[in-house]
């Protein structure tokens, strides 16, 4: 056990430090306006120079964390500020409301109905504040968090997704609040942080758990009723075992809290079962809860952010309960994962792969994949990896 940990574990950093950071680095950091492409080709070069709002934030973040975690590079924490700069100059609107896409130069271009911009910015700036030890970062990750709750409270300054006549939630934002309720602590202990994390977790374990599906979904009617619809029995597996290491990570924080543990293990059981592809491997995108046919036209497809959370999802329960099935789960889907995703001739992984592990798209990056779920799990990883081993 301790040369499988101790592998892997010198996988993930020389992966981090000597593929993916240096390829973002390289190929996607604007060295003119700041902050960060991620519209690359196979090979880095550039295919789209709109940036992502969300990516300012969470290369930001993932930057600065490497820092904290891994090495103390210079170079990572001054990408971090380019990314964090360039979105307090550029990405905000008169409200404070971001934007979700915007020029090279900074330029809107396109706002969303979500606050995953903010979000991410969030944990950028408590990152980076713990990285640099300026606390002024932390107090505006703060003021943020607080901006955030506010634009979520105020009844139409977020369009709804769907008209009156249907009323609904979604597990997404109760999840992402966890994580940036979270890392902002790590910078700046306020107490609504945590009633945050306490308030998403329970809603998710009253509402979004459903034991006579044993699973977790995607939408629920506003007191948790399940909606037998398409959208209303959408399971999606990779978004359930992020939300798995979340609460982990919250039960971790409190030594190890018995019935945070087992919902965050449960949640884990439920959703590998869902996702894991017995027959080709991988985890998949989408099913349904009542076993028909799922709407959405890339539901058998294996993405690489799924992937991702179940390697950290999987240590997590390990470290949590010393049950060695979470060993085995994180050798099948760690061994699938470096199989299929990894580019070794232009380097960083593929995103869009077929049920089979066949290659959809050959490009490293687009608005919704840039350096985070990869990063982010080598960093976790390697940690964690770690915390066993000296426990061994």
């Amino acid at each position: 056990m301790r040369n499988y940990l101790l592998h892997w574990n010198n996988q993930y950093r020389k992966d981090l430090t000597e593929n993916i950071l240096p390829f973002w680095l390289k190929n996607g950091l604007d060295k003119v306006n700041g902050g960060i492409y991620t519209c690359l080709n196979r090979d880095g070069s550039l295919i789209d120079t709109t940036k992502s709002v969300w990516f300012q934030g969470r290369f930001g973040f993932i930057a600065a964390h490497a820092y904290n975690n891994i090495e103390k590079n210079p170079e990572w924490l001054a990408a971090s500020k380019s990314c964090i700069d360039f979105i307090e100059k550029h990405c905000s609107d008169e409200n404070g409301h971001m934007y979700f896409e915007v020029t090279a130069e900074g330029t809107p271009l396109r706002k969303r109905r979500y606050v995953f911009s903010e979000t991410f910015a969030a944990i950028a700036m408590s990152e980076y504040a713990i990285a640099s030890g300026d606390k002024t970062y932390a107090e505006k990750a703060l003021k943020l968090f607080h901006l955030i709750k506010k634009f979520l409270a105020t009844p139409g300054f977020l369009a709804p997704k769907y008209e009156s006549t249907f009323e609904a939630k979604g597990h997404s934002i109760c999840m992402i609040l966890i994580n940036t309720a979270s890392r902002i602590r790590a910078a700046i202990d306020a107490p609504e942080l945590t009633q945050q994390i306490d308030e998403s977790i329970e809603e998710i374990k009253n509402d979004f758990m459903k034991p006579e599906f044993e699973a977790l979904l995607e939408m629920v009617g506003p007191n948790g009723e399940f909606i037998d619809t398409i959208n209303g029995r959408v399971i999606n597996p990779g978004h359930c075992i992020e939300t798995a290491w979340f609460i982990l990570e919250e039960a971790k924080h409190r030594s190890w809290d018995p019935e945070l543990t087992k919902i965050g293990l449960t949640i884990l059981d439920w959703s590998w079962k869902w996702g894991w592809d017995e027959e080709f491997g991988g985890i998949i995108n989408f099913k349904d809860c009542k076993n028909l046919p799922p709407q959405d036209y890339a539901h058998d497809m294996k993405f690489w952010w799924p992937q991702t959370e179940a390697i950290i999802a999987t240590l997590y329960a390990y470290q949590a309960s010393g049950d060695e099935k979470y060993l085995e789960m994180h050798k099948q889907i760690s061994d699938w994962t470096y199989k299929h995703f990894p580019d070794n001739e232009f380097g960083e992984w593929y995103g869009y792969l077929h049920r089979d592990g066949s290659v959809s798209q050959p490009a490293k990056g687009n608005i919704f994949k840039g350096p985070f779920h990869i990063p982010r799990m080598l960093i976790k990883s390697a940690v964690l990896a770690e915390e066993i081993i000296e426990k061994l």
